[in-house]
């Protein structure tokens, strides 16, 4: 497969999962084409309205999670592997309406009774013959349509929104520490860097009153105690996602693959660092060694350099950039309002 060239699209199974609406709009969204000499020898072209399942997931909730083709823009799309492509022959609904009944609660419990598999769950075309969806009058359903629709045009408005706060803060971020005058100090000499401690996660649960920070960017689950105070900064140790610089506004569990910086002196302000570093991420991720799971070493870590102004400017910086993540965050709110009323909408208006 490749992009941007003339030939077939193909729509392949991870795409539905991962990457594409659920009203695939080929004027905004993308899909790979089929490389010269790789076109099937048999296929069926997707028409406007053709929806496209996935029929295989290690999530019960992902099995058939489906597409619908709102717009093919003039291109030739077809259905790859892992995929079931459907059609409505009898023309009993709108375009629009069938991704999102397909996607509702009531469709999917009907799924989970009849996935197939232990570890990977899958669906056949048989199993369809299972299933079932209500269709009210074709009004109705433009109705439905058009309001989900907009719902995930406005979450779509939004998250770029959040994208673009995120880079004025980090292009501002850089300009402002590339130019600060200060005392250039190391890590350590103005706090200690502090590994965590490693929980098993049979002791983990899914909720709790503090998480566990344990070397991604997401919290590994939620523990009964904490280790570390509030308002501390973290960066992640191992993996992938090793030089990832957070601020804890709350109690939490510093796991064994996450630094924290405790006790720092009284020149520099907790928040002020934090910013500094954070602006400096992608250089600390650089301190990483090894391929299969890279991380950083404490000694390296403890040894990069930090530019320390007066704490009046400390103050001004910090509260500026602080400004741009509240108003990120105030964005991020309204998305995640927005993703719980499209779940209710599906859970309330299909049958």
């Amino acid at each position: 497969l490749e992009y941007d060239t003339e030939n077939i699209s193909n729509l392949h199974y991870g795409l539905i999962h991962v990457g594409l609406p659920t009203m695939v709009n080929l004027v905004q969204d993308r899909l790979p084409n089929i490389k010269d000499g790789n076109k099937p020898k048999n296929y069926e072209l997707c028409k406007e309205g053709d929806v496209a399942f996935a029929d295989a997931s290690e999530d019960t909730n992902e099995v058939a999670k489906a597409i619908e083709f709102y717009n093919l823009n003039g291109r030739d799309v077809i259905c790859g592997l892992h995929t079931i492509h459907g059609r409505d022959n009898k023309d009993r609904t709108v375009v629009g309406f069938k991704g999102y009944a397909f996607s509702s609660t009531a469709f999917h419990n009907q799924i989970r009774r009849i996935a197939q598999g232990t570890k990977i769950y899958s669906i056949s075309t048989k199993n369809f013959s299972e299933c079932y969806i209500g269709i009210p009058s074709k009004v109705e359903q433009a109705k439905i349509a058009s309001l989900l629709h907009l719902i995930d045009e406005r979450i779509v408005t939004q998250n770029k929104i959040i994208e673009d706060l995120k880079k004025l803060k980090s292009a501002i971020s850089e300009r402002l520490f590339n130019a600060i005058k200060g005392d250039v100090v190391v890590l350590e000499d103005i706090g200690d860097v502090v590994k965590g401690k490693q929980i098993n996660g049979e002791f983990l649960s899914e909720s709790g009153k503090y998480y566990v920070m344990n070397g991604g960017i997401e919290p590994s689950g939620f523990y009964n105690d904490y280790n570390v105070e509030a308002n501390t900064i973290s960066i992640s140790e191992g993996g992938n996602s090793c030089g990832y610089v957070q601020f804890n506004a709350c109690p939490f569990w510093s796991g064994g693959h996450c630094y924290t910086i405790q006790n720092t002196t009284d020149n520099v302000k907790t928040e002020y660092l934090y910013q500094f570093l954070k602006s400096k991420e992608s250089e600390i991720m650089k301190l990483r060694i090894g391929s299969g799971l890279p991380n950083i070493q404490k000694k390296d870590l403890a040894k990069f350099k930090i530019t320390i102004p007066n704490i009046s400017e400390q103050k001004v910086i910090s509260a500026f950039l602080s400004s741009f993540e509240r108003k990120a965050d105030v964005e991020m709110n309204f998305v995640n309002l927005l993703l719980e009323e499209k779940q209710y909408l599906l859970r309330q208006m299909f049958i």
